[in-house]
């Protein structure tokens, strides 16, 4: 039995479409995001000099800490002043490929999609840590949505501005730069403990090297 040649066309186009479709779409969010089309979108100089908030620290004349003052309590870390062990822990669980992508983990994004969203099975997160820098320096709008899909339509869109942001975060720093830049702006206990320095003194009464 002859095929039909415009059916069998036809059903290419279909095939085609439904591939590329979902691409075409993706892309132009993409474009759309990085224009700040689709809401707030850090501009180059913010990435550059990202605002954070430091604590006051009183010190006296030989060097011993009487207090703070602080909206957050954080004190700035350099990358030479982290121990080696503490940035390859970091790594082994948050980012096992931190050293070889660009600020998005296609991997693990393919394990969450598998895993989580096919099998309902908790894989952890897909965020690489730059992800997660644009996340503590620019935080999510926590906004109520009344509806489920409100909600997962504005969390999808945030995933995808922090992608962005990773991407660009990773084109201005270096990576020990951006580990450092994480390790300084992470939450430890809310606005009381910020940055790994100040989870140090608080929780150990040490320092991170």
């Amino acid at each position: 039995m002859d095929r039909d040649p415009g059916k069998s066309r036809k059903y290419l186009i279909v095939l085609w479409t439904i591939f590329a479709l979902p691409i075409l779409i993706f892309v132009v969010i993409m474009i759309l995001i990085s224009a700040g089309k689709m809401g707030f979108m850090p501009e180059f100089a913010q990435l550059e000099n990202p605002q954070t908030n430091l604590a006051s620290e009183l010190i006296t004349e030989d060097g011993e800490l009487l207090g703070k003052y602080f909206v957050e309590n954080r004190t700035f870390v350099e990358f030479a002043d982290l121990a080696p062990r503490l940035v390859d822990a970091l790594v082994a669980t948050e980012d096992v490929r931190y050293y070889r992508h660009s600020g998005i983990d296609v991997r693990s994004l393919g394990r969450v999609f598998v895993f989580t969203l096919l099998f309902g099975q908790d894989e952890g997160g897909g965020s690489t840590i730059s992800q997660q820098l644009a996340k503590n320096l620019f935080p999510r709008d926590t906004t109520v949505r009344r509806s489920s899909i409100g909600r997962g339509a504005h969390l999808a869109l945030t995933k995808l501005k922090e992608w962005n942001t990773g991407v660009r975060l990773e084109r201005s720093y270096t990576k020990n730069e951006i580990i450092t830049m994480y390790l300084n702006t992470v939450p430890f206990g809310g606005e009381s403990v910020v940055g790994i320095n100040s989870a140090a003194r608080t929780f150990f009464n040490t320092t991170p090297d």
